[in-house]
């Protein structure tokens, strides 16, 4: 594997900035390119294909750690093991199975800097049972969801929600929300957005499960993708388009961009949304019962 000392390493005196403008020389791959130099380290053990892998995705990585400064912990430091779980994903990237590095890389990205968060800070090493884990990292979410984001102690009747939400017992609910509220570092700093309203720990997963667990998920989540991807065949151009613009976009567009853009409709684009949505789904019971897969409706 490239080794992890001749990638650029950000550091304290550096300073974030100098290291982001750096990593951004290193250009973005084609799929084409990208699955060319996967294979030449899958099949030839290639060091500088791994390490024009691992440089291209080095913003990928800096992206993702940046999601974790509330912790209170040292940027370089994240952004560091966060370049270690790249690097892992490049090492075991499989190019055949069909889908960018990126999608794969994330997985091993958190999961560094997950593990690096448990082992570091102070607020976990009080207890690291699995419901101090999975309240460590659901609390901020938990409240989110029913409004209690305010600073202080919860209300009882808030209390026992969460605790119920979370299967873990109300004086837990309690002991962490006193340490996350006035322990080494707040969780409800905003980060990485203009407006200022971002709260990334909204991008944290539940450690709960084990480190088995959690790649049999990935593998299922890989798999189900990778149904997703053949089963799109069984749909013509405008139904796949319109479903991926409607379903499969981070903020999808709306009818009424689409009915301008197909000059139709808003309600005939909706039909076709509809109906393209159950020919895939259709197809992609039939695919996934052929592999034993269950797919929910």
């Amino acid at each position: 594997m490239a080794s992890y000392t001749n990638l650029p390493a950000p550091s304290p005196e550096q300073g974030m900035n100098r290291y982001l403008q750096e990593i951004r020389k290193f250009p973005m791959l084609e799929p084409e390119q990208e699955y060319m130099l996967a294979k030449r380290w899958t099949e030839n053990k290639d060091t500088d294909a791994a390490h024009q892998l691992v440089t291209s995705h080095l913003r990928l990585a800096a992206k993702i750690a940046m999601g974790y400064r509330g912790y209170g912990l040292p940027q370089a430091e994240v952004i560091s093991e966060a370049n270690v779980g790249l690097m892992q994903a490049v090492k075991r990237f499989d190019p055949e199975r069909g889908f960018r590095l990126a999608t794969y890389a994330m997985w091993w990205i958190r999961a560094s800097i997950q593990e690096y968060i448990l082992r570091s800070w102070s607020l976990v090493k009080l207890g690291t049972t699995s419901a101090q884990k999975k309240l460590f990292f659901n609390l901020r979410k938990a409240k989110a969801r029913i409004g209690a984001l305010e600073d202080g102690d919860l209300r009882p009747e808030n209390v026992t929600r969460i605790a119920t939400d979370l299967n873990v017992s109300e004086d837990e609910v309690v002991s962490m929300n006193r340490r996350l509220s006035g322990g080494d570092a707040s969780l409800n700093a905003t980060v990485g957005s203009e407006d200022g309203s971002a709260q990334w720990q909204d991008w944290l997963e539940d450690l709960d499960a084990d480190q088995a667990s959690a790649y049999a998920e990935r593998d299922e989540l890989e798999a189900r993708r990778e149904l997703l991807v053949t089963a799109m065949d069984v749909l013509n151009e405008r139904e796949k388009d319109i479903l991926m613009q409607r379903r499969l976009k981070d903020q999808p567009v709306t009818l009424e961009e689409l009915s301008v853009q197909y000059d139709v409709s808003r309600e005939r684009i909706r039909q076709i949304e509809v109906r393209a949505f159950e020919k895939l789904q259709k197809r992609m019971r039939e695919l996934a019962a052929g592999k034993g897969m269950l797919v929910e409706s």
